[in-house]
């Protein structure tokens, strides 16, 4: 089990740019989450490679520790695009 505050913490110190990291835990668990990752950074990296970006940063965690994460990831210009009801 992980707490999603150093999940957080994680992704913020590889992607120093993003501008949104939040992560929610989808069962209680503290093994099953879902993260939302806005980063200017992606606006030149393909879906699967921004995601890689975001399993990079979590490194052995995902062997472990974080049993599923679910992923959405945006650059800032399709963040603006995106209803504030489904942020």
């Amino acid at each position: 089990m992980i707490e999603a505050s150093e999940i957080e913490q994680r992704i913020r110190a590889a992607l120093p740019e993003a501008e949104v990291v939040t992560i929610a835990d989808l069962t209680g668990t503290k093994d099953h989450y879902q993260a939302t990752v806005v980063s200017s950074r992606f606006a030149t990296q393909s879906r699967i490679e921004q995601h890689q970006s975001v399993y990079r940063a979590l490194g052995e965690l995902m062997a472990g520790p974080i049993h599923a994460l679910a992923l959405k990831t945006y650059t800032p210009e399709a963040w603006a695009r995106v209803p504030a009801a489904e942020r």
